[in-house]
């Protein structure tokens, strides 16, 4: 059976690749936003938005693919008031968004749901807590400054697996998970199903 990630995740697709996975990128284009603002006005909370977000992605691309094993992931970023942060669309926003951040903790929460023929068969929500140090403004602007091309797609506004780390003062959790994907519960459910070896 084939693996189908429902995205064109870069950081998704290294993970996997590094960890022997062989995989297909699809990209899933669903309404992200329109999801996460319907299930956020229901009440929902940030761990069941990132897991619908994660099965929406996988059912879509699932139902065009029957055949395949489709893999849809999500991550949501939860500061420490509960506010659910979006992808900055603008330096300004990334510039905003470090600012609420800086010198407090906020949670990352990743998602992975498999899909086949249109249903989910597997779920994982995983959590880390991300504990950012005190940033100057000038050192928020010089960041954004740098690094947008690099963190306009990322709901944190950083990438920890590069100069990302600099902005932290503690970190607890799996790094997979910061990344964006609980990686490790994925390999093995991968090995029970019989596509990574034992």
């Amino acid at each position: 059976m084939t693996l189908v990630l429902a995205s064109q995740s870069a950081g998704r697709i290294a993970m996997l690749n590094a960890a022997g996975v062989s995989v297909d990128a699809v990209p899933a284009l669903v309404d992200e936003q329109s999801i996460k603002t319907s299930l956020a006005q229901a009440g929902a909370k940030p761990r069941d938005i990132a897991d619908a977000l994660a099965e929406a992605k996988a059912r879509k691309i699932s139902r065009k693919m029957p055949t395949a094993m489709v893999l849809g992931c999500d991550q949501i970023c939860v500061g420490p008031d509960g506010y659910i942060f979006d992808k900055p669309e603008t330096p300004d926003d990334a510039r905003a968004h470090l600012t609420q951040l800086s010198g407090k903790v906020h949670r990352l929460i990743s998602a992975a749901v498999i899909c086949e023929q249109g249903e989910p068969v597997w779920r994982i929500i995983d959590t880390a807590q991300m504990t950012m140090r005190s940033l100057s403004p000038q050192y928020i602007d010089d960041y954004v400054e740098t690094f947008w091309d690099e963190i306009r797609h990322c709901v944190g506004c950083y990438r920890i697996e590069a100069e990302g780390e600099q902005l932290f003062a503690s970190i607890s959790g799996s790094q997979f998970t910061i990344i964006g994907m609980p990686l490790l519960p994925l390999l093995d459910y991968l090995r029970v199903r019989g596509l990574l070896p034992t």
